[in-house]
């Protein structure tokens, strides 16, 4: 027997469409992070990007469980002394709710190469539209 590893120019991408509608942030974070990874797929391997395109609808409609909503702060450091920034998940989801998605898919992914180039095959958009109808995604529900 031997182990077959994917190559990078062997991967078949597919496109597909999520609705975040009613759903709970993290838990849809993970599945995201798990498609965009590729670990849904017998040829998975850990080192490679064999993973798919995720397009994110409704981003505006995630719920946050408990408190969330009122307590939970982002940080960011400017890089100067005392430059700490923070804003609440109320503001963001007001405001930015894209962001909200990505940073929370992010930090489910490896913190380097593939990692950094993984975000990059997920889109995220506000309202039920979206400009990918090209690429023909499929609905999946998570």
């Amino acid at each position: 027997m031997k182990t077959l590893f994917a190559k990078k120019g062997e991967v078949e991408r597919k496109w597909y469409v999520v609705d975040a509608k009613d759903q709970v942030l993290g838990r849809l974070a993970t599945r995201i992070a798990n498609y965009l990874r590729g670990k849904h797929k017998a040829q998975f391997t850990p080192h490679v990007d064999t993973g798919d395109f995720i397009i994110v609808v409704n981003a505006e409609k995630v719920k946050l469980t408990g408190n969330k909503l009122e307590q939970k702060e982002y940080y960011r450091h400017t890089g100067y002394p005392g430059g700490i920034r923070s804003e609440s998940a109320k503001f963001r989801m007001e405001n930015k709710p894209e962001a909200m998605i990505i940073d929370a898919v992010k930090g489910m992914l490896p913190k380097n190469r593939l990692g950094r180039g993984l975000i990059k095959k997920l889109k995220v958009y506000r309202g039920s539209e979206h400009p990918h109808t090209a690429q023909r995604p499929e609905n999946i529900s998570l």
